[in-house]
């Protein structure tokens, strides 16, 4: 059982008229919402926005007891600060329970694989392959992305295996050079972020 659960049994005598909530409300907070608010705080280690959130649960419990409390009288007070105690009790007991969660510093500069660097990888490869002569682009194409031989390649375009490894080599210069020229690195990085 929470210690907030204790305190209906302790509620002020019964009201005779139910006023609409937002009057209700409005009392409260008139009356004892500063008092509420800089208890809560002190209890809260002068966390004031933890303690706005606390003062909001009661007014929220008090207003489901709008029938039986009367917002304007000070013998409300007294059930309005235990309610406060016993909230501020019951989340430091939460935050006990569980342990505090903590994220790895090294997970959080991993980078991640995703569509998008793919999708943006390619769009820096194709920009770099028009940089180049049409013959180193075709060697490339046969060697690397058809997966061909030299003497396969040589034998499709017709030219000497010497050809095709001169053109593979100065084509593959000429495209690092292209991609570095335009923020990728050898290592696959781009600048920024080595």
């Amino acid at each position: 059982m929470s210690a907030s659960a204790s305190t209906e049994a302790s509620m002020p005598g019964p009201r005779t008229a139910d006023p609409r909530p937002e009057e209700f409300l409005r009392a409260l907070y008139q009356f004892h919402g500063s008092a509420l608010l800089q208890f809560a705080a002190r209890r809260l280690g002068g966390d004031w926005h933890h303690a706005e959130d606390v003062l909001q649960e009661v007014a929220i419990r008090a207003w489901r007891h709008a029938g039986d409390l009367d917002p304007t009288a000070d013998s409300v007070r007294p059930w309005l600060f235990t309610v406060l105690r016993n909230l501020v009790i019951d989340g430091h007991r939460a935050r006990q329970a569980r342990p505090p969660e903590t994220g790895d510093p090294e997970l959080a500069h991993l980078p991640v694989s995703d569509d998008v660097d793919h999708l943006l990888t390619s769009q820096v490869l194709f920009e770099a392959l028009r940089d180049l002569r049409p013959p180193q682009r075709e060697v490339l194409l046969h060697v690397h992305y058809l997966g061909r031989s030299v003497n396969q390649t040589a034998q499709v375009l017709g030219v000497p295996p010497g050809t095709v490894k001169s053109r593979t080599y100065y084509a593959a210069r000429a495209l690092r050079e292209a991609l570095h020229s335009r923020g990728l690195r050898r290592d696959g990085r781009d600048r920024e972020a080595g």
